[in-house]
């Protein structure tokens, strides 16, 4: 009998160990938000999106390498990422502000403020806006924006004109 539960318990303790094991894999493979890579490693260019779109390797989001130059109004920016096509591939969105304002780095010698050593080009900084996708909750015809070329974040009249960085990955948010 006292052979009988010596296997039942080593039986046990195999099965936990390789649940555990087995848990251990299935741990998500992008990075939490709670480490800071303040290097050249922050940021991957893509390959298999024709070096058109970047792998943030600290929030695990990916954003277009190359924003466009165009301001459109806040509901057209929404539009605009809804139905773009960067490196052969369709769900992006424009992000939320939490996500955007991970781009900013407030100690960059100047404008644009994005971390030191980022690949991305085209990112303006003359004094406009980006777009999120995030309405303020004291007033839904106003949404957050990001200004690179301060690094401060505010809230803007959905209606004005401001650019669009799309990004894919991440929760994103509803329409409101």
């Amino acid at each position: 009998m006292k052979k009988v539960y010596s296997v039942l318990i080593a039986l046990g303790v195999l099965t936990l160990v390789a649940s555990e094991a087995g848990a251990a894999e299935a741990k998500p493979a992008y990075p939490s938000w709670s480490k800071q890579i303040n290097t050249t490693n922050r940021f991957t260019v893509l390959k298999a999106f024709g070096g058109a779109a970047v792998l943030d390797n600290e929030t695990g989001l990916v954003w277009e390498q190359s924003p466009s130059a165009s301001t459109p109004t806040w509901l057209d920016a929404q539009i605009h990422c809804t139905i773009l096509t960067v490196g052969n591939r369709k769900g992006w969105r424009l992000s939320t502000i939490q996500e955007l304002a991970s781009l900013v780095d407030p100690n960059a010698a100047g404008a644009p403020f994005l971390p030191a050593g980022h690949p991305f080009t085209n990112v303006q900084s003359s004094f406009n806006y980006y777009w999120s996708a995030t309405t303020t909750a004291r007033n839904t015809s106003l949404a957050w924006v990001v200004d690179f070329n301060t690094g401060i974040v505010g809230d803007v009249d959905k209606s004005n004109n401001h650019f669009a960085w799309c990004v894919r990955g991440g929760q994103g948010v509803d329409l409101q």
